[in-house]
């Protein structure tokens, strides 16, 4: 494996840790996709450094559990923005 592949596997796994990051806020902080941010911590992180790679599973983990709620909250702030523009709308 080439050495800044491994580099970059070690950085987005600090990085999940530290931050508490998903996969895709870590996708877009490292300019890089959900698939490779994914494939570096799973598989790649394994050989490199198995010690960090299971702390940053355990988080991903916690994330993808909590994946449904965040979405819900989503949508809902969506729609509760929908309504505040229509009444403001109407007001005028």
């Amino acid at each position: 494996m080439k050495e800044y592949i491994e580099e970059r596997a070690v950085a987005i796994a600090n990085y999940i840790i530290d931050h508490n990051a998903t996969v895709r806020q870590t996708a877009k902080k490292f300019g890089i996709s959900k698939s490779t941010v994914h494939k570096d911590v799973t598989d790649r992180l394994e050989h490199i450094n198995p010690t960090l790679a299971a702390q940053a599973r355990i988080v991903l983990d916690v994330n993808k559990s909590e994946r449904h709620i965040r979405g819900g909250l989503a949508t809902r702030e969506k729609y509760q923005h929908r309504l505040q523009m229509c009444s403001r709308e109407t007001e005028e």
